[in-house]
């Protein structure tokens, strides 16, 4: 896989992240800790996907 496919790999996770977390907080029986795991996931991503960015330049 090249850089270029993984780190388009790693922007769709995130972004799958961000809908899944607006949905869990919009449901009325959310889980406010398993809100704050997607979170902490979503922040690794994010901090993996500028690494990677980094290297690219």
């Amino acid at each position: 896989m090249s850089l270029q496919s993984h780190l388009a790999e790693l922007r769709r996770k995130h972004e799958s992240l961000s809908l899944h977390i607006e949905q869990e907080q919009r449901s009325p029986s959310s889980d406010d800790l398993r809100i704050a795991q997607l979170k902490k996931e979503k922040l690794k991503l994010k901090e993996e996907i500028a690494r990677m960015s980094g290297e690219l330049h």
